[in-house]
């Protein structure tokens, strides 16, 4: 499973949504409509799928998903 699957399993599994609906260009706040509690709940599943060592609220909801990806590969993660 490549990065970009691995965290789009975090997203669906926190907000029960479909790979489709994540826009790898849109701000997450606007395409998915998270709110802070639901980044802090990505972030905590980011963080277990990658064993990352961040703050909860480190992402940001008005990253884009893009930003997100290159994020968690400046933080050591791996493909």
């Amino acid at each position: 499973m490549s990065l970009e699957e691995k965290v789009k399993a975090v997203f669906k599994d926190v907000l029960e949504i479909g790979a489709e609906e994540i826009k790898p260009d849109e701000k997450m706040d606007i395409c998915l409509g998270l709110d802070s509690t639901e980044m802090v709940e990505i972030t905590v599943g980011l963080k277990k799928a990658f064993n990352l060592d961040i703050l909860n609220n480190e992402f940001k909801k008005t990253l884009t998903f893009n930003e997100l990806i290159e994020k968690i590969k400046s933080r050591g993660a791996v493909e």
